[in-house]
């Protein structure tokens, strides 16, 4: 048998499957010239034996691809170095892909790796398959030539959600489905909108139709969606379109047959606190088992929300809250604490609305501010939590009223905050609200 032209080994962490199940997808139908394989790395080690088994046959090449997001960066950096000691050669070409990736390509080298993938991967990664895994001249890289030499592509194009499948059959990798990509509300803290564009991309109801009878035949039961706005879906601007979401959830619940489920602002989806109405609830009652919503509040203080350019403001959250309990759901509500310019008065207004929204029966789901890369917030100070503040939320939890890993987050933010000073921006400034308000 002959050895393959290109051996993909993807460092396969429960973190990041989604990304690689869609580039999966993508690949399962592509048509190529070149005989690859693909292998899954689910350890460190693990990794290091795939790639050392992929040279022992004599793979012409071999990819390893990355995908992390920001807070994981320093620690895969570790893990790229273990790899590289376990199993390395010239022709093994380590790519971290993703939104950190997209964000911060230099520092991503600098960091070990030889090729940053920004933008969206799908067209990227079949081109590298075309190409037996060169990285010279296709869109969408970034590295360092012979003479280290940053050499830049630009980005890849932006294709129709409905190009590229949303899970692989092939390889048996399933999750939930991205209907959605791209946001048009621009969140100053998110690093969605400066990844995959400030618009809506939606992938058609006939083509999740076709993703959920792909499932049902697998034996899969349960529907879930990824979105960064559940609502959003079928829109084009900042308002609702329940047509569409009717259709796309009647599909789904016809699809998915008598014994499966579909979930709709549940995890890994949230709701935008001002598209919640009695209508768009109903009809998540109606065609989906979900009990419990997500809702993003953010913030307790208007000013903070404007800063954050939210689209909405606090009262817009309490209906939100109020309307859900009444038609029967739980209701989560996202909050980050720590925001770029919050004083104490926007402190204690979060609080307080925290409080409030506890007592309607709401859980909150606590968040500590990360400067993200690729954000306009990247280059404002860490978030932080007063004793004051920690105790108060400490309060919540103890009565089973909030969760969430916003300590840990914490100490991400002042590492992330620590790397932008290193890697500064030229001509940016940091991005906080006026002295004068604060």
């Amino acid at each position: 048998m002959a050895a393959p032209d290109l051996v993909l080994v993807l460092r396969y962490r429960k973190a990041v499957t989604y990304g690689f199940h869609v580039l999966l997808g993508a690949l399962e139908q592509h048509e190529t010239g070149t005989r690859y394989e693909v292998r899954f790395g689910e350890t460190p080690e693990a990794t290091a034996a795939h790639v050392r088994a992929a040279l022992d046959a004599s793979a012409a090449r071999v990819l390893v691809l990355w995908s992390f997001y920001s807070p994981d960066a320093d620690a895969l950096a570790g893990e790229l170095a273990q790899i590289r000691a376990l199993a390395d050669a010239p022709n093994v070409t380590h790519v971290a892909g993703g939104v950190h990736a997209t964000a911060e390509p230099v520092r991503t080298l600098d960091a070990g790796w030889d090729v940053a993938a920004v933008g969206e991967g799908e067209t990227t990664l079949l081109r590298l398959v075309d190409a037996a895994g060169d990285p010279a001249g296709i869109p969408g890289l970034a590295y360092r030539d012979a003479t280290g030499a940053l050499v830049r592509t630009g980005r890849p194009p932006r294709r129709p959600l409905d190009d590229f499948r949303g899970f692989s059959l092939r390889w048996d990798r399933f999750n939930a489905l991205e209907i959605t990509r791209g946001c048009v509300f621009s969140c100053r803290f998110c690093q969605t909108p400066f990844m995959f564009s400030a618009k809506f991309r939606h992938r058609s109801v006939a083509n999740v139709r076709w993703h959920v009878d792909a499932m049902r035949r697998r034996g899969l039961r349960d529907v879930r969606f990824i979105t960064p706005t559940a609502l959003s879906y079928g829109s084009q601007d900042d308002e609702p379109n329940l047509d569409a979401v009717e259709e796309l959830l009647a599909t789904c619940r016809e699809g998915i047959g008598p014994n499966g489920r579909v979930f709709f602002g549940s995890f890994p989806s949230e709701i935008r606190p001002e598209h919640v109405s009695r209508e768009a609830l109903r009809l998540v009652k109606r065609y989906c088992a979900n009990n419990n919503i997500i809702v993003g509040a953010q913030s307790g203080s208007d000013r903070v929300l404007d800063a954050a350019k939210r689209g909405h403001g606090v009262e817009e959250v309490r209906r939100a809250v109020r309307l859900g309990v009444e038609e029967g759901f739980r209701i989560n509500v996202d909050m980050i604490f720590g925001m770029p310019g919050e004083n104490q008065a926007d402190v204690d207004a979060s609080l307080g609305l925290a409080r409030e929204l506890a007592d309607l029966g709401a859980r909150i789901h606590a968040h500590t501010f990360m400067p993200l890369p690729g954000t306009p917030w990247r280059d404002a100070p860490p978030g932080d939590v007063a004793p004051e503040t920690i105790s108060e939320v400490d309060r919540l939890s103890q009565r089973g009223a909030l969760y969430g890993h916003w300590q840990r987050q914490r100490d991400h933010a002042a590492r992330l905050a620590a790397a932008a000073e290193a890697y500064p921006r030229p001509g940016r400034s940091r991005t906080i609200l006026p002295v004068t308000e604060r």
